[in-house]
């Protein structure tokens, strides 16, 4: 269809228009002071319009290429909306989806468009519920913006771990959250925790094994030791049973052998006399004599009756009696009052120390004077025995093979069966001196008064 050209110009025809609309506004009066009344008016007029004219196509062109540019925004924000690594929600006060992207559809499993409408709380996991709902009722409360970890619940899509940012807008009827899968990390943090407790675990079991290595080294070097104690004490048994068998044949025997022939000696002759009988007779009761008195030093060396019947004391005087027979060192015994109260495993343990204690003043010390001290302490008892002797090397006698460093080893095992410590100062010029230390027995030992007497053997 052809248009027929306007025979007007144009823009006098623009302008009959313009004025016709402005007659017809309601209320509007004609001037006719704006008609213009000659041609350089409408000239002038005509040239304000032109000028007009151009400032319309250029701001229609301004605005054409601001629509443009907003365009190309608007798509490149759309672009990053839909492709950011992270899902956008943005939620209504009652926690449904008003507007989600790509991404968090994707992350949901849910087609975008039938996810608009639905609650966001019912893609968390039930456990987590109570807990997304008061934290939507934080980000709705205020304009800080809030943090959370969360689990996501979607249907055929495995459990998801998501840490979700959220802050109000500015109407407050909505709010933005950024949804991230965190799912990854808490994995990793996981499998950190884990390998931290393995190797907390492996090392805690290195130090066991270490320990155990230590105890087995240990255990093996006390068997060892305990092989050789056990040979030494096989040996001193042995020593002991020759020395006992030979102190008998050389007395206890050659006295009854004496016995015998005196006692044969007693048949009745007829050129005996009274006087050489009962000088026979005597004899032979001075050798009964020295036998009970060998018997006896024997049982006391072995176990003394005395020390069940009387106590430690009366056991200690009678053997220190016959020590400063046998050897002239003068023996003094020191004891609080109330020692003979112990329990007969303590005295017999203290009664074993002191023996052993002596008996080594007697074979090794040369010594003039000896004295026992028994203390009572607040934890225990205390036994000393100290000689005016020569000194030793204890260190050395304790690592070398011998009846010395037997004896010392025995005093100490004895002291350990009963809780107690043994100790040994031996000092040149000075002599040695004998600790031992048990603790406390029983009540009546506890309550025992603390007064000490001297005592002579």
């Amino acid at each position: 269809m052809n248009l027929k050209p306007p025979t007007a110009d144009p823009p006098a025809q623009l302008r009959r228009r313009a004025e016709d609309r402005l007659r017809a506004r309601p209320g509007n009066r004609w001037s006719a002071a704006l008609v213009p009344k000659s041609d350089a008016d409408v000239k002038r007029l005509l040239h304000e319009l032109q000028v007009h004219q151009i400032e319309l196509e250029m701001q229609n062109a301004e605005l054409r290429q601001a629509r443009d540019q907003l365009e190309e925004a608007l798509d490149n924000y759309t672009d990053l909306y839909d492709f950011a690594p992270s899902g956008y929600f943005t939620l209504a006060a009652t926690g449904a989806i008003v507007q989600a992207n790509l991404t968090g559809a994707t992350l949901v499993g849910i087609e975008r468009s039938r996810l608009v409408g639905q609650s966001f709380g019912r893609l968390v996991a039930a456990g987590f519920r109570p807990a997304f709902s008061a934290f939507l009722e934080q980000v709705f409360a205020g304009q800080t913006k809030q943090s959370g970890d969360f689990e996501l619940a979607c249907p055929g899509q495995p459990l998801r771990c998501v840490n979700i940012e959220a802050q109000c807008l500015l109407n407050e009827q909505k709010c933005r959250a950024a949804v991230v899968d965190i799912t990854a990390r808490k994995a990793a943090e996981t499998a950190r925790v884990r390998l931290e407790v393995m190797t907390a675990s492996n090392r805690k079991l290195e130090r066991e094994i270490i320990r155990r290595k230590t105890l087995e080294q240990a255990l093996k070097a006390s068997e060892h030791q305990l092989r050789r104690l056990a040979h030494e004490i096989l040996f001193a048994q042995e020593a002991e049973r020759k020395r006992i068998s030979r102190e008998l044949h050389d007395t206890v025997l050659q006295m009854l052998v004496g016995i015998s022939v005196h006692l044969a000696s007693l048949t009745p002759k007829a050129t005996d006399n009274p006087a050489s009988l009962r000088r026979r007779i005597a004899q032979t009761q001075r050798l009964v004599e020295k036998s009970l008195a060998m018997v006896h030093r024997f049982a006391v060396e072995l176990r003394p009756t005395v020390l069940d019947d009387l106590g430690l004391v009366p056991a200690l005087h009678t053997f220190m009696r016959d020590f400063m027979k046998r050897t002239g060192v003068r023996a003094s015994l020191t004891a609080y009052a109330a020692v003979n109260q112990l329990p007969i495993g303590q005295s017999a343990v203290l009664f074993r120390v002191a023996l052993e204690a002596l008996n080594n003043v007697a074979l090794h010390a040369q010594a003039g004077t000896v004295d026992i001290q028994i203390k009572k302490l607040p934890d225990g008892i205390c036994l000393t025995i100290t000689d005016d002797g020569k000194s030793f090397d204890v260190k050395r006698v304790l690592r070398t093979k011998g009846d010395g460093r037997l004896g010392l080893l025995g005093m100490k095992e004895r002291l350990l069966m009963i809780g107690g410590r043994f100790s040994i100062k031996s000092t040149p010029g000075r002599g040695t001196t004998v600790t031992a230390r048990i603790p406390a027995g029983t009540k009546s030992t506890a309550k025992a008064g603390n007064g000490s007497a001297a005592t002579k053997p």
